[in-house]
């Protein structure tokens, strides 16, 4: 029998409903998207830009460690790029905070590599204008 979470659900009284949604936004995206949809355009994003960049990235692995990659990166960006909390991230990729922070580190590992962080500076790049966020702090 699976373990089943009972949570009640938060509802902001009623003239406080447009400042709760705007709290929980990062500064630069629109209030009207939800931080879920936000999540799962840049996850599409990073999955069609990963066959552009070829074998150089991560063709070379199998399947189910590249949609992992794919997941990583995009988390890395929501929160690097988009300044999204990994609470956030991890709610709406469906995993915990600490697995997004994790995949942080991981992902900030690999840009030791040229071309590993010629992509994910590309993704950054990308995201931040589709999402119109005015500047990305600069890879050190």
């Amino acid at each position: 029998m699976p373990l089943e979470k009972h949570f009640e659900p938060f509802v902001p009284p009623p003239g406080r409903l447009i400042a709760a949604c705007a709290a929980s936004h990062p500064p630069g995206l629109p209030a009207s998207l939800p931080l879920r949809n936000v999540c799962r355009i840049v996850r599409q994003m990073v999955g069609e830009l990963v066959p552009l960049f070829g074998d150089r990235v991560m063709l070379r692995r199998d399947r189910r460690r590249l949609s992992c990659h794919v997941r990583q990166i995009a988390m890395y960006v929501c929160h690097v790029a988009l300044r999204i909390s990994m609470s956030d991230i991890g709610e709406a990729f469906g995993r915990d905070r600490t697995t997004v922070g994790h995949a942080c580190h991981v992902v900030e590992d690999r840009r030791d590599d040229p071309a590993f962080d010629d992509f994910v500076s590309a993704v950054e790049r990308i995201v931040t204008v589709v999402f119109g966020m005015s500047e990305v702090p600069a890879h050190e």
